[in-house]
């Protein structure tokens, strides 16, 4: 049974940092691109951050680019996303996505949940003013 487990929500202020981690079990981690996606209230489902398999290659959403960092440790199992500088419009829950088999040339492509196989439950995000 595959398991998608996010943490490190939380509240923060304008301009500090998170880092969210994201778990996986009953899956091969290191055949996966593995992604962060969020949905504020309102809204709908945005890709943040993408990763490939290796981690060699990855994509940010301009609206996080220079401030996020998506990262992997395939000996953990485990996703990561570093995010600084937040604001108020990074609020949201957080979501951590598993593809197969898949990644793409430009961010537009890669950036389709259709192709993602397992999400996790997500971790809300909350920046306060």
């Amino acid at each position: 049974q595959v398991q998608v487990v996010e943490s490190g929500g939380g509240l923060v202020q304008a301009g500090g940092s998170l880092k969210l981690s994201c778990t996986t079990s009953g899956l091969i981690f290191d055949a996966y691109t593995m992604a962060w996606f969020r949905q504020a209230p309102g809204k709908e489902r945005e890709g943040v951050s993408f990763i490939s398999a290796s981690g060699a290659r990855r994509y940010h959403a301009d609206s996080v680019r220079g401030r996020f960092t998506i990262s992997r440790d395939n000996s953990k199992n485990t996703l990561y996303l570093q995010m600084n500088s937040l604001k108020r419009e990074d609020t949201a829950i957080y979501y951590c996505a598993a593809a197969r088999d898949f990644w793409a040339s430009s961010l537009a492509r890669v950036n389709d949940p259709s192709r993602f196989n397992y999400w996790g439950q997500g971790t809300q995000v909350t920046v306060s003013s």
